[in-house]
């Protein structure tokens, strides 16, 4: 895949757009390269964008801790289990348990922050260039997209703070400009209704993707995207400073900006539904090629190369291990695994339930061990790397897909109307049928009341973007993550006693051996055959393990009203006085 944006670091470096700070207040020494030069043309400019893109990556942004260590525990996969535990790392994180002096805590948040500093800087500095207004025609078309890239990644920036950290300080200028840098918190509706602005703004200088463009920069429809998501999340529910769960003013408003938004990008054709959902992954994101239907409208750029600065552990520390190498550390859980259709394509992409051995043939894992599967190391072509004892792959990760926008128009209609519209249900159903290969007569009546529908597009958003570090955070906007983390709970328990839907489930598993594709010789809803398969191997299903596995970790120290967010580590309070913990840590 073409990397348009790896820029290489020595080059933002040497611009000093790439701060070092330890503490997110901290002011980096000015480089060599002042902005009168950093600014001065368009190759520059463009480099010094490429640096606030650059705080999105690595293992401190979406490479493993923004993507694979925030977002759980969840109803679809839990974070990793086992010992140590507590640990005061990515184990408490996952389980609820986390404390304000984690390991894992301190630096995403500052890179973040640098992230929005060095966007500060270019959205101050790009339409300060003589070029911008009086420059040739490409020059003020590539340096408004610049600034429209900047703006909706500040955007971004922001939003991760606010859904892991609720109320947070804010600036929108470059600290050089700042008096004083010891902010206190600002409310959230504040920065998102600021952001939200932005965002329409942005949309106005990008450009739609074509055929031709690289979906690793940001577009007017990935823009019009994160504008519809930001916008959910406004006017739906968060955790106050006061401990409760309440949803912010004027809701409906918001429900409206993300509906038209979505619309927008609708209405564009610029973006369309892959045919195959496996293909997105197999065939895009794991093969490095170009996704001809423009289906993912952002997907953050990875620098490959095995940097912690850059480069992402997608396929290291998820999904399959080859010959033992790998994490293998988030586990779908068995329920979510139960509550796909058996017809429905989504799952076997979405769990992989299998290691692979060194001879590349397949061993099947247990049900409760069983690993997510749209980053599986199997997939992985261009250069193959299923045989690597290598952590980084240099895989992207998929900021927002068209999918998705689909949904959120859809949610976004039920809203506004109190139930679904025709182009509500059009937009479900075409995101579901996709799921089904296509085929429209296997996904079942679609509901019209408010309430069912509501919870059909609840559940279609799980079965659509499991894996992809939205989960979570869509559970606290419904409010609903206390009620999904206990329903799981009790059906876990259901599941090992046989009780109710779960009754009939076998406790083997039986497949073919020796060969590099999993195929099953009986089926995963009827107890077990006997005798065995002739020359089957096997798998233990359905067990006990569940309880060791599982429940002994799994969210097991949720406590609502606390855990919905995260706390300020500790050093970011020694840095500030104004600032002090809040949301029951």
């Amino acid at each position: 895949m073409y990397r348009l944006y790896r820029l290489t670091l020595a080059m933002v470096l040497s611009l000093g757009i790439l701060t070092s700070c330890e503490d997110y207040l901290e002011v980096p020494p000015v480089s060599s390269f002042g902005p009168d030069y950093v600014f001065s043309n368009v190759t520059n400019a463009t480099i010094a964008l490429t640096g606030v893109y650059a705080a999105l990556g690595g293992d401190n942004g979406y490479g493993i801790r923004l993507s694979m260590y925030y977002p759980l525990d969840d109803d679809i996969m839990m974070g990793q289990g086992g010992n140590p535990f507590p640990d005061n790392e990515r184990r408490d994180i996952a389980h609820y348990n986390v404390q304000p002096s984690n390991t894992q805590l301190r630096v995403p948040f500052n890179q973040l922050y640098q992230g929005v500093e060095r966007a500060n800087i270019c959205i101050t500095e790009i339409p300060r260039m003589a070029m911008y207004t009086n420059g040739t025609e490409f020059e003020r078309r590539e340096l408004r997209r610049l600034h429209g890239e900047a703006l909706t990644l500040r955007a971004q920036f922001y939003f991760e703070l606010i859904r892991n950290w609720g109320d947070i300080p804010a600036q929108f200028e470059p600290s050089s400009t700042q008096e004083d840098l010891f902010l206190e918190r600002t409310d959230r509706d504040v920065i998102y209704d600021r952001i939200i602005e932005d965002l329409g703004q942005a949309a106005e200088l990008l450009p739609w993707a074509t055929s031709g463009s690289s979906n690793e920069r940001i577009t007017q429809g990935a823009a019009r995207a994160l504008r519809a998501r930001i916008a959910l999340f406004r006017g739906g529910y968060s955790l106050r400073l006061d401990r409760q769960m309440r949803r912010g003013a004027n809701h409906m408003q918001f429900y409206q900006i993300a509906r038209d938004e979505a619309l927008a990008v609708i209405n564009s054709g610029a973006h369309n539904l892959n045919p195959s959902f496996e293909s997105v992954f197999r065939e895009g994101l794991l093969a490095r090629r170009k996704e001809p239907n423009q289906e993912i409208l952002w997907e953050l750029a990875m620098t490959g190369g095995g940097s912690s600065f850059g480069d992402s552990k997608l396929g290291y520390y998820n999904g399959p291990r080859w010959n033992n190498l790998g994490n293998s550390a988030l586990t779908i859980l068995p329920t979510f695994f139960y509550s796909f259709d058996e017809n429905d394509q989504r799952r076997d992409v979405s769990a992989a339930p299998y290691n692979i051995n060194q001879d590349f043939t397949i061993v099947a894992r247990t049900l409760q061990t069983m690993v997510d599967g749209k980053f599986r190391r199997d997939w992985m072509t261009n250069p193959v790397v299923i045989n690597s004892n290598a952590q980084y792959f240099g895989i992207n990760w998929p900021m927002i897909r068209y999918s998705d926008v689909l949904l959120m128009f859809a949610e976004a209609e039920n809203e506004i109307n109190n139930g679904p519209t025709p182009a509500a249900i059009q937009a479900y159903e075409q995101v579901r049928t996709r799921g089904f290969g296509g085929d429209a007569s296997l996904i079942g009546p679609t509901p019209t009341t408010y309430q069912d529908f509501f919870d059909a597009v609840v559940q279609e958003r799980a079965f659509e973007l499991s894996g992809e570090g939205i989960r979570k955070y869509d559970l606290i906007r419904w409010n609903l993550l206390e009620t999904k983390l206990n329903e799981t709970k009790a059906n876990l328990a259901a599941m090992v006693a046989r009780t109710g839907e779960y009754a009939t489930l076998p406790t083997t598993m039986y497949y073919e051996p020796g060969v590099n594709q999993l195929r099953w010789l009986n089926s995963f809803y009827q107890p077990q055959p006997t005798p065995a398969p002739a020359g089957s191997a096997s798998v233990s299903w359905v067990g006990n393990g569940i309880n060791t596995t599982i429940l002994t970790f799994y969210a097991v120290g949720f406590t609502p009203g606390k855990s919905e967010l995260l706390p300020l580590h500790t050093s970011i309070l020694d840095a500030n006085p104004r600032l002090k913990q809040e949301y029951g840590y």
